[in-house]
């Protein structure tokens, strides 16, 4: 069962329907936390504010049942935008801590070293460049584009929690991992068949 998290942040129907495009058939949107425990695969979407995002999952007692299902069970776990900005330890917005399964932190995009002709937020489609060799980039290549929308970015404490970098004014970490613990700056349901290899890589990752 893939349980995708409902905490009222996110494109849940759009993961969900990526999912199907890919073959999966046992999908759960989880709205209680308590069942979370029938999952062997976990995404925690999200699009917004990191501070509410975690107001959110606290007001419904979400992340006892996280810690006991990602830090016990190790059930394998992916953030997406947001949701993935939720794993670290803190986030400059709102000045708030994150659910700290990686290592790391949320900042803002500083205007004074991105060029003048690169927006901000950061908005389109843009490369990975992989650091490691990892499941849940397997047959990525620097030729596939995803897409981003996000002012926030995350920086990981350890080099080896970051598996790829996207360059946009700054170099950043696009991609996280530390064991069962994954995140993708991304919207990989929003980029195409890039986007759809990610999701079957991660549906394909072993418990």
């Amino acid at each position: 069962m893939i349980g995708i998290i409902n905490y009222e942040m996110g494109n849940i129907r759009s993961v969900e329907k990526s999912l199907l495009r890919i073959g999966s058939s046992e999908i759960k949107i989880l709205s209680e936390p308590s069942n979370l425990k029938s999952c062997t695969k976990i995404i925690l979407p999200g699009v917004g504010h990191f501070a509410q995002g975690m107001k959110n999952l606290i007001a419904k007692d979400w992340i006892k049942h996280l810690e006991e299902c990602i830090i016990e069970k190790k059930i394998p776990i992916l953030g997406i935008c947001l949701g993935m900005q939720l794993l670290t330890e803190y986030s400059e917005e709102g000045d708030v801590e994150g659910l700290g399964f990686i290592k790391g932190k949320t900042q803002k995009f500083n205007p004074d070293i991105i060029p003048r002709k690169l927006s901000l937020p950061q908005m389109g489609w843009n490369s990975i460049l992989s650091l490691k060799v990892h499941p849940l980039i397997h047959e990525i290549s620097i030729e596939d584009t995803f897409y981003f929308v996000h002012n926030y970015f995350v920086t990981t404490t350890f080099e080896d929690e970051t598996i790829a970098t996207t360059k946009y004014g700054t170099t950043y970490s696009s991609i996280i991992g530390k064991n069962n613990i994954l995140g993708v700056q991304f919207h990989p349901e929003k980029s195409h068949n890039s986007g759809l290899k990610i999701l079957k890589n991660f549906l394909d990752i072993k418990s």
